[in-house]
């Protein structure tokens, strides 16, 4: 009997997938095991193994092109066998209908991503296989590695091009599909650079939506209108605090960063605060008892924002390391939604970009979110007298429906003070 292959859903946030590659066509042999196809959810792609052994009947979903949960993505069963009767009994939902799903299949944990909106739950179908978060795919030769996506990658080879001689540019230099799509081979003809007209021709291109954009959009909407935002700035001096650093780093197998620093001190502060570290539910207000603080990493597609679980009870280093590693996971789309579930209050820092103040969006259910600028040089007045300092411009953004202004005011100044004594965050 043929076996149905539903498209599974990988989180409570996923409404719908993308089929980013086809590992098999129709006719080929599938072993329990081996990868079926590539998946783009809201938040990565995810490698699908297949639980059957079998010949791949039917594709339901064309590459790149989106499905509903629960809809029809493949049929695996016997070499010739009649699928209509599978087919019908899959649309009209029949019980008898076969389907992919083992024995006791896990639901992923809820998705938390900031600066957007939590998209709400759907019933949790039976994933086709086990996911997998899918790296970077890496493409050897005898003398170059080359970094390129899943999909640029199978439609590189469709196309006879060769990866090698195709220009990234994704993160760190990956070949994403667009570098494929606008690839030119070289030729003679081709060699002299042709620069875009001026006459007013009217030219653009159009992109695809991901899943992980479509669900920041939506967030992004969800808590701006939502949630009546109000904003708090105040300027702080790091004059200690570029001291303490230096000296830290000076010591054997240590590497703290600023923004690891401003991760502790916020932690510290929200002890004080605990109206800060709140969440509006609707009908009541959650006080949280644990710091567990969301740290929004960019990558491709948007913002991931894994947590730094009870950062107030963790060290500088400790801290430091895993924003590293969690960093690292989030360009490889290696993170679990264990890994970005469960903030209490969120960081969003743009300083390393040379921003020197934002305003960020509140990331649902936190009641605050904290904007990081770059640390300045600039004149300060200090006993007096004119003389050069650095500082540093940081905006919490609160939702005033769990923070009123002397609230988020009082929690400002006590993150100023671990700032500015940062000592103090050591004892």
């Amino acid at each position: 009997m043929a076996e149905v292959v539903y498209m599974p859903k990988l989180s409570d946030t996923m409404t719908e997938g993308v089929v980013a590659a086809w590992t098999k066509n129709v006719g080929d042999t599938v072993k329990a095991g081996e990868v079926l196809a590539e998946i783009e959810t809201d938040k990565a792609t995810m490698e699908f193994e297949s639980f059957f052994d079998g010949v791949l009947l039917h594709i339901g979903v064309e590459t790149g092109k989106a499905a509903p949960v629960n809809s029809v993505l493949a049929i695996i069963g016997q070499a010739g066998e009649d699928i209509s009767a599978a087919l019908a009994n899959a649309a009209a939902g029949a019980p008898g209908a076969a389907t992919s799903t083992p024995d006791a299949s896990p639901s992923p944990a809820p998705v938390v991503e900031a600066p957007a909106a939590v998209v709400a739950a759907t019933p949790t179908p039976a994933p086709v296989a086990a996911p997998v978060a899918a790296a970077p795919v890496v493409a050897n030769n005898t003398t170059d590695r080359v970094f390129a996506s899943p999909l640029a990658k199978k439609l590189a080879s469709e196309r006879g091009i060769d990866i090698q001689a195709v220009a990234g540019t994704g993160e760190n230099g990956r070949i994403v599909k667009r570098d494929v799509d606008h690839y030119v081979p070289y030729t003679p003809a081709n060699k002299p650079v042709v620069m875009p007209s001026h006459t007013g021709e009217v030219s653009y291109t159009d992109e695809p939506i991901s899943q992980m954009r479509k669900t920041i959009a939506r967030r992004l909407a969800e808590s701006k209108f939502t949630a009546p935002h109000f904003y708090l700035t105040l300027e702080i001096d790091m004059s200690n605090a570029i001291a303490t650093r230096k000296a830290l780093n000076n010591l054997d197998g240590v590497k703290v960063s600023f923004n690891d620093m401003v991760i502790k001190a916020v932690a510290m502060a929200l002890r004080q605060h605990p109206t800060v570290n709140s969440a509006w539910m609707g009908d009541f207000i959650r006080r949280n008892d644990h710091v567990n603080i969301g740290v929004a990493v960019a990558v491709d597609e948007g913002l991931l924002v894994p947590v730094v679980r009870f950062a107030d009870n963790k060290g500088l280093t400790q801290i430091s390391a895993e924003v590293r590693e969690f960093a690292q996971k989030a360009k490889d789309k290696k993170l679990q939604p264990a890994d970005w579930e469960g903030n209490t209050f969120t960081i969003s820092n743009l300083g390393m970009f040379g921003i020197e103040s934002f305003t960020a969006i509140v990331n649902p259910p936190d009641s605050c979110i904290l904007a990081i600028g770059g640390i300045k040089e600039v004149p300060v007045v200090k006993n007096g007298q004119v003389v050069p300092g650095s500082v540093m411009k940081v905006t919490l953004s609160c939702d005033h429906r769990v923070v009123d202004g002397a609230s988020g005011a009082s929690f400002l100044q006590t993150f100023k003070t671990y700032m500015e004594q940062p000592a103090a965050m050591l004892l």
